[in-house]
C-alpha cells in the first residue's frame, strides 16, 4: 500500500512558476513508477508527465513538453513537478499517482493522492 499526498498548489499569474510535490508513505517507493495528472472542471483526466523508478527516463505531454519537469528522489520519498511559463489552460487540480507498470495512461497506476489545485490568471 502507498499513500500519496500533494502540496504546492495555489494561484499564480500567467508565466509563473510552481513547483508541486508529492510524498509517498510506505518503504517501497523506489519500486514504483511516478506520474502527474490532472483535470481541469467538465474535463477528463489528463497524463502531464511520468517518471520511471530510478528516475533516469522522463515522459511528457505535448501540451508541457518544455515548460515542466518532472523529478523524483527516492531518499525522500518525493516526486516533483516544475512548472514554468504556466498558462490560463494549465488551471486544474493535479493529482500524483504511483504504478508498478505505468506510462502515460490512468489505469495503469495503481494509487492515486487526493490532488493539488493548480490556478493559473491571465
Amino acid at each position: 500500500q502507498v499513500q500519496l499526498l500533494e502540496s504546492g498548489g495555489g494561484l499564480v499569474q500567467a508565466g509563473g512558476s510552481l513547483r508541486l510535490s508529492c510524498a509517498a508513505s510506505g518503504r517501497t517507493f523506489s519500486s514504483y513508477a511516478m506520474g502527474w495528472f490532472r483535470q481541469a472542471p467538465g474535463k477528463e483526466r489528463e497524463f502531464v508527465a511520468g517518471i520511471n523508478l530510478s528516475g533516469g527516463t522522463t515522459y511528457y505531454a505535448d501540451s508541457v513538453k518544455g515548460r515542466f519537469t518532472i523529478s523524483r528522489d527516492n531518499a525522500k520519498n518525493t516526486v516533483y513537478l516544475q512548472m514554468n511559463s504556466l498558462k490560463p489552460e494549465d488551471t486544474a487540480v493535479y493529482y500524483c499517482a504511483a504504478g508498478t507498470n505505468a506510462l502515460r495512461v490512468a489505469a495503469e497506476y495503481d494509487y492515486w493522492g487526493q490532488g493539488t489545485q493548480v490556478t493559473v490568471s491571465s
